[in-house]
């Protein structure tokens, strides 16, 4: 007994002893792969590389530019790259299948034939080419294709399809819509370049590069892993652009373009209250006569306003106390500044005695007159007063490129004895569309400036991780009292003035009009025949509760030159259009309507559509069937619903049906189906329970 124990013993020694060795040898074999937390089979024995590897960075994809409506307006699309390792494809697979595989790629990719291709791909087995290019930029639905296609459907290690390299490329889903706004990043010999949203948020779009290990091979690097650092996506930048309001824009701004034969054009639409941009455009034609976003002059071109700068003059004589609206002034027609004269654009016949209020209703350029005779002695005063409304300075936008005003103070060597005059009406000064209208926008918001804004928020994933709210450059630009004189003044530009073909059936429009003469390419001022003029209409609407402000510029039209003709349709155009699209505007049709007792009518039918349809509308209902197809009851306090005898070989009952339901069981049965009228089956011309015959027609009746 003890020699059986001993036996024992010595053979769990043994055998405890052989596991203890092996685990050692296993321990040891793995640990001798590694050196430094490397790989010893990349490093030969003197310590240098058999094969290179290097850490590279990994590109996070790019956060999207959506719209108020978190509509897309710029995205990121994936490209990949299609390889093919054809030496791991098993011989016999590779005999039968390369043919049609071929054949696939031709018809997807037909810059090769079927020949070509399966001439490629077995001159690169042949090679023992394992990285053989198929297609560059191919999407992602080919990608998914392709993976169906035969012998790459047995995957990458028996297939040989790599599919893995992906390039992202940023799109624009609306082509030119908001182009120059939303921008771009360009890198150049002089730096990065950053344009609109896109390069004014490109910390938040970004992301965070990754990296990942890539080894050199002989056809070049190839990702091996593992990734040492994830890539964070970038966050999405959500606009204060609604999209609808923008095609409006743009396309009532292009047809007005094209209609005028003119150089180019730009509208603005700003959100009274938050100065919130809610569409921007800007188009000028090319050599070829299309009309496309080439540069942002909304933001970016200085420009004399013209006419539309009464209303800062106005509001200057009005806030100093110069004159009241009431006051007589005679607009004879001709105005004479020193060598200089200037005429109305009436040429030369003039208003009469008129009141100031009826000036600036018919545009007179009388106001040159009334300021030149306010501020003669004091024009510092006439200054001082323009920049307490903030006409001298910049807005501020988050987008690069926002021109500053040029505004000629006297003692400067650009202040002449005409120069108070010419301001009056919107000339030797220069200001932005955008510019113009934040000062329209203001009036309409009860004297507060506010500055124009694109982007409401920053988002990652779902959680905003930044926003945007209304920013107040200026409390009040001018008092109460001529508050209301100017938004009078405006109301009346459209009721009586300039602006009087541009009445609305639905809301009443305020605003002004103006016509410039502006510069020529070779910087001068044109003789008659061959002046260029600037047509623009601002203003908002409705007039007695603001919502919107809007900013309509074209320039040098070539069939009329007027703002409210030329400029002021197109305004009027977005009005409409957005007031007929916007809820907010009109009253609910049932807001005083009798709330009805009782179940709704309830049609014959399919059990599962009637009953998703009963719980998405929270309609009671009691079931005593659980047959497909069911008759209703809604006369009680629930819908009741109880079995409907529906045939396979003979005519099924359609009465109370729609007419698909109707057609469906009608159509299984072999027979066909003629339909009349509207709403559920009333009667159907082939009695139920008769045997159904293939190909016979049955008429329904519906009401």
């Amino acid at each position: 007994m003890s020699d059986k124990k001993d036996i024992f013993w010595r053979a769990y020694l043994i055998y405890f002893g052989f596991v203890i060795l092996m685990l050692v040898v296993l321990f040891k074999t793995v640990s001798i792969q590694f050196e430094d937390g490397r790989p010893v089979f990349l490093t030969s024995t003197d310590g240098k590389e058999k094969m290179p590897t290097r850490t590279v960075k990994r590109t996070p994809r790019r956060g999207q530019i959506l719209d108020a409506n978190y509509l897309p307006l710029v995205t990121s699309v994936s490209y990949f790259d299609i390889h093919m390792d054809p030496t791991v494809v098993k011989d016999e697979v590779f005999d039968k299948e390369v043919s049609a595989l071929s054949v696939e790629l031709s018809k997807m990719y037909p810059d090769k034939t079927a020949r070509e291709y399966e001439r490629y791909i077995r001159e690169g087995r042949t090679r023992k080419s394992r990285y053989l290019l198929i297609h560059r930029k191919a999407t992602n639905e080919e990608r998914k294709q392709l993976r169906e296609f035969p012998i790459f459907n047995l995957g990458r290690l028996k297939g040989g399809l790599i599919d893995n390299e992906e390039t992202i490329i940023r799109k624009r889903p609306h082509g030119e819509l908001m182009k120059r706004t939303l921008g771009y990043i360009l890198e150049d010999e002089t730096g990065i370049v950053r344009v609109g949203i896109e390069g004014a948020f490109d910390e938040y779009l970004k992301g965070e590069e990754g990296e990942e290990i890539e080894q050199k091979i002989s056809t070049g690097w190839k990702k091996i892993g593992p990734v040492t650092k994830e890539a964070v996506q970038g966050a999405n930048v959500v606009t204060t652009i609604d999209k609808e309001i923008q095609d409006v824009a743009h396309s009532e701004l292009l047809k007005q373009l094209k209609n005028q034969e003119a150089k180019n054009g730009c509208v603005i639409v700003m959100d009274v209250k938050t100065g919130y941009i809610k569409a921007i455009v800007n188009l000028k034609r090319d050599k070829n006569g299309d009309y496309n976003e080439a540069y942002n002059q909304a933001i970016g071109t200085k420009e004399v306003p013209g006419s539309t700068f009464k209303l800062a003059s106005l509001m200057a004589l009005l806030e100093d106390g110069k004159v009241k609206l009431s006051d007589k002034v005679n607009a004879k027609g001709v105005y004479n500044f020193y060598h200089l004269k200037l005429e109305d654009s009436n040429h030369g016949y003039g208003y009469g005695v008129i009141t100031v209020q009826e000036a600036f209703e018919k545009s007179s350029n009388v106001f040159s007159k009334i300021v030149n005779d306010a501020y003669r002695k004091e024009p510092q005063a006439y200054i001082d007063r323009l920049i307490s409304f903030g006409l001298a300075d910049t807005l501020g936008i988050a987008i690069a490129g926002e021109a500053k005003p040029i505004m000629h103070v006297p003692g400067s060597k650009n202040w002449s004895g005409v120069s108070l005059p010419w301001m009056a009406i919107g000339y030797e000064f220069l200001q932005t569309p955008l510019q113009t209208l934040a000062l329209y926008n203001a009036v309409a918001n009860n004297g507060t400036l506010v500055r124009p804004q694109f982007v409401k928020e920053i988002r990652q994933g779902n959680e905003v991780i930044k926003s945007f709210p209304p920013y107040v450059l200026k409390d009040k630009i001018c008092s109460d009292r001529t508050l209301k004189d100017l938004q009078l003044c405006l109301d009346g530009v459209v009721k009586r003035g300039t602006g009087s073909a541009l009445k609305s059936a639905f809301f009443d429009i305020a605003g002004k009009t103006g016509t410039a003469v502006v510069l020529n390419e070779d910087l001068k001022y044109g003789d008659k025949g061959e002046k260029k003029y600037q047509a623009s209409f601002a203003g908002y609407f409705p007039a007695d509760n603001p919502i919107y402000s809007c900013i309509v510029v074209v320039s040098a039209p070539s069939k009329d030159i007027y703002g409210a003709t030329v400029s002021g349709t197109v305004f009027t155009a977005i009005a409409n259009k957005v007031y007929a699209s916007t809820l907010k505007y009109h009253k609910p049709v049932n807001a005083n309507g009798i709330k009805k007792e009782g179940l709704p009518i309830s049609k014959d039918g399919n059990r599962f559509d009637l009953f998703t349809s009963y719980r998405l509308l929270g309609i009671p209902f009691k079931s005593t069937s659980s047959a497909s197809w069911v008759n209703t009851n809604s006369s009680s306090k629930k819908v009741e619903v109880s079995k409907r005898y529906i045939g396979k070989k003979t005519v099924p009952n359609v009465k109370g049906m729609t007419a698909k339901d109707a057609v469906f069981l009608i159509e299984e049965t072999g027979m066909s189906a003629r339909i009349k009228g509207y709403g559920k089956v009333i009667s159907q011309s082939i009695k139920p329970g008769t045997d159904a015959q293939m190909g016979v027609v049955v008429e329904l009746i519906l009401e």
